[in-house]
């Protein structure tokens, strides 16, 4: 694909160079010959000193900020105001086809499970689909670790390009703050999205707890289309908020929870293993069998279930998924059990709230 191709309605004006560009990458060291090099300010190093490092390796054209100082080049520059959201949008038109549908997560915790949940309920269903995110991509073939919750754009487009090329039509990813505020996802075709819920994290990259939550928001206000379904659960204050915030800005809110009017959790009794849920849904009432503990588990199966149902899938059929689901792996995951059959289990849990959530989910089992 030639640069000016690539780049047409994306920048105001191309150079008058027009090279033909056989990959895109933002890490200097993975420059090909015939590579669009972007070099990127970073937090550690600034992708602008190895611009001609670049272009000794074969890159063909750099994509930068406006003010960058890269010194002469023998290839042509293009400079825009944001280079992170152009490499964004320029590696889903190199890339090109991307699953038919593609949902996005995101809140504070609860991103891998309503990611893999989600994928399970479409499964289930009989549809070919994948999961992105913290364990990785988790697809019909089986699972590949990664190392980012959300990938690099070039990266996270070649993905979602391989799995439309297999077949794969439904994909459901997380929304990490970082990878939102850094346009991460400006690429990605999102048929609908979710929040989880919002605690204190990630405030050595955000300035302020408001900032950390606008960032999140991103997913609404710059990502979905406008009338695109926003899956949220508003049991919290900071859900609430978001429910008005994705509305401001031209969603379908769909809400969830015991205060949710799309999937209205009306009651949970927990059992040996499990949760028994009663859920109304425009008056109806569905008992589930959810197999999992705690009531954030609880949470993350609504939203997920809400993803499912706004995409198109049938209410009866997904709430009856839900009775299949399997936890993702290292989240209040049962390895086993002791001698005298006190069960024993593994959680990914780093954050205060997260630890508390754990602890509170397995307390009515203990004696």
């Amino acid at each position: 694909m030639r640069l000016v191709e690539l780049l047409q309605g994306i920048v105001e004006a191309t150079p008058g160079a027009d090279p033909e560009i056989t990959g895109l990458t933002a890490d200097s060291r993975k420059v090909e010959p015939g590579f669009l090099f972007t070099a990127l300010a970073g937090a550690k190093a600034d992708g602008a000193r190895f611009a001609a490092q670049a272009v000794e390796k074969g890159a063909v054209a750099i994509l930068t900020a406006e003010g960058a100082e890269i010194g002469a080049l023998a290839v042509p520059v293009v400079r825009v105001g944001e280079p992170r959201r152009v490499q964004a949008l320029a590696a889903a038109r190199f890339f090109g086809a991307q699953p038919a549908t593609i949902v996005a997560v995101t809140g504070t915790s609860g991103k891998t499970s309503v990611a893999a949940f989600t994928r399970q309920i479409w499964a289930r269903l009989g549809h070919a689909a994948a999961s992105i995110g913290t364990i990785g991509i988790v697809e019909p073939e089986g699972a590949t670790y990664g190392s980012l919750t959300t990938p690099d754009p070039v990266d996270l487009a070649r993905d979602l390009s391989r799995l439309a090329a297999k077949g794969v039509t439904h994909v459901a990813l997380e929304a990490s703050s970082h990878g939102l505020d850094q346009h991460r996802l400006d690429g990605v075709r999102v048929t609908a999205g979710a929040f989880t819920n919002l605690s204190r994290d990630h405030l050595d990259y955000h300035p302020s707890v408001a900032a950390y939550f606008d960032a999140k928001m991103h997913l609404f206000d710059r990502l979905l289309p406008a009338g695109a379904p926003a899956v949220v659960d508003v049991d919290t204050p900071e859900g609430v908020r978001a429910a008005i915030r994705a509305g401001q800005a031209g969603c379908r809110v769909y809400t969830v929870g015991r205060n949710g009017d799309g999937l209205r959790l009306v009651s949970v009794a927990p059992e040996a293993g499990l949760q028994r849920l009663v859920v109304a849904v425009e008056g109806v009432r569905h008992a589930v069998a959810l197999p999992l503990l705690g009531t954030f588990q609880v949470s993350n199966a609504l939203v997920a279930a809400g993803l499912a149902i706004v995409s198109g899938s049938p209410v009866a059929a997904t709430l009856a998924a839900l009775e299949h689901l399997v936890g993702a792996p290292g989240r209040l995951d049962r390895v086993g059990a002791t001698r005298q059959g006190a069960p024993v289990f593994v959680d990914y849990a780093h954050k205060p709230d997260a630890l508390e959530k754990a602890l509170e989910a397995v307390r009515p089992y203990t004696t």
